[in-house]
């Protein structure tokens, strides 16, 4: 069975292709026009050990916006796409991530009911031209789109960049857990018979 999926969203503000392999190596090939969100989107791809292809054109000329939030609504599309039935999947995924200075949990259900739970402060506003409140809008499109319980928090941190960073890696941690397949699960991992 492969696990994989494409998705497309074109709207008046974007033009977004992408592609996912869950049971990849990590590799990214990512063109966003957002330099520091297509660094976080390989981060993703790597740690996650999920393929990722991203074709993103957006509205940049007003902001990164668009551009973000719509890569997280097709990404997670893809990812639901590609899940399936979700049989025979491990369902839950946690990981704790370090960098430097910022430490981020990130805890995941593949629970068909998507949700994002945000606890990460992040101080100042911009890392580069990216508007570090992005980070936010990009896993409530993800988790919604993905049918998935999403809960990151922030335990330390001062640097935005570290603190982004280790979100999106201690996301990538936990999906990767959360979609692996377990040969031990018979069927959907669930006491209702579905998610």
């Amino acid at each position: 069975m492969t696990r994989t999926a494409k998705a497309v969203r074109a709207t008046a503000e974007t033009d977004i292709g992408l592609s996912v392999d869950l049971d990849g190596t990590g590799a990214a090939d990512v063109e966003t026009g957002v330099g520091f969100f297509d660094h976080m989107l390989c981060a993703l791809a790597r740690h996650s050990l999920i393929d990722l292809t991203v074709r993103a054109k957006g509205d940049t000329e007003v902001d990164d916006h668009h551009t973000v939030e719509d890569t997280g609504i097709v990404l997670g599309r893809a990812l639901s796409e590609a899940l399936g039935d979700r049989r025979g999947i491990r369902r839950f995924g946690s990981a704790l991530v370090p960098l430097d200075e910022a430490l981020v949990l990130c805890a995941v259900d593949v629970s068909g009911r998507g949700g994002l739970w945000w606890d990460v402060r992040i101080g100042p506003d911009k890392v580069g031209s990216f508007d570090t409140e992005l980070g936010h809008e990009f896993f409530v499109a993800l988790a919604r789109e993905a049918g998935v319980t999403l809960h990151l928090r922030l335990v330390c941190g001062e640097n935005a960049h570290h603190i982004l960073e280790a979100a999106f890696k201690a996301c990538a941690r936990a999906l990767r857990e959360a979609v692996e397949a377990d040969p031990r699960v018979d069927g959907v991992p669930s006491t209702k018979g579905s998610l």
